[in-house]
């Protein structure tokens, strides 16, 4: 019943703690399209893809007492930082999720930057385009934040990074 809560809350055991909103949302985003089977439908909004579904189902969470969500006040913004509760680990200990790889995926992930994990979901949310036309997507839909050709590469040479990671596993 709770299945697809569980498998949000094995994402949190397996980063450990997640420091934003935004990073979250692209750390699963960029999960699901490297084939993990998260449920949640993504858009595309202002920072990139984002899941209304993933944005209630941590509140649900939260609300259950398995996620810790903390905010705190940074200059003009709050920021959230969630980690995973004893009750939380307690709950996922009745769940058989295999998701291999996904620990070493998302802890890479998790020691990026939200700016750049926002550029790498974009690159993949129009993956089915050309390179060129994913560049143009990225500096105009992008262009508040100034994105450099360079910086796609990366993106690129990122999720090909990750994508070897995952498949590595499969190949075993």
């Amino acid at each position: 019943m709770l299945t697809e809560h569980a498998k949000v809350m094995k994402a949190f055991a397996a980063a450990g703690e997640i420091v934003g909103r935004k990073k979250l949302q692209k750390m699963i985003y960029i999960a699901k399209k490297l084939q993990f089977p998260f449920y949640e439908k993504f858009d595309f909004h202002f920072y990139g893809p984002y899941s209304e579904e993933l944005t209630w189902r941590i509140e649900e969470l939260c609300n259950l007492g398995f996620l810790n969500e903390v905010k705190e006040k940074k200059g003009g913004y709050f920021q959230y930082r969630y980690t995973l509760t004893e009750a939380g680990e307690e709950f996922l200990s009745h769940y058989d999720i295999d998701m291999p790889h996904l620990q070493e995926c998302l802890q890479d992930m998790n020691e990026q930057n939200s700016r750049f994990l926002e550029l790498v979901s974009t690159v993949l949310y129009f993956e089915s385009l050309s390179k060129d036309e994913v560049k143009e997507k990225v500096f105009s839909l992008k262009s508040k934040q100034r994105y450099t050709e360079e910086e796609i590469e990366q993106a690129y040479a990122y999720i090909a990074k990750l994508r070897h990671k995952v498949q590595k596993e499969v190949r075993m």
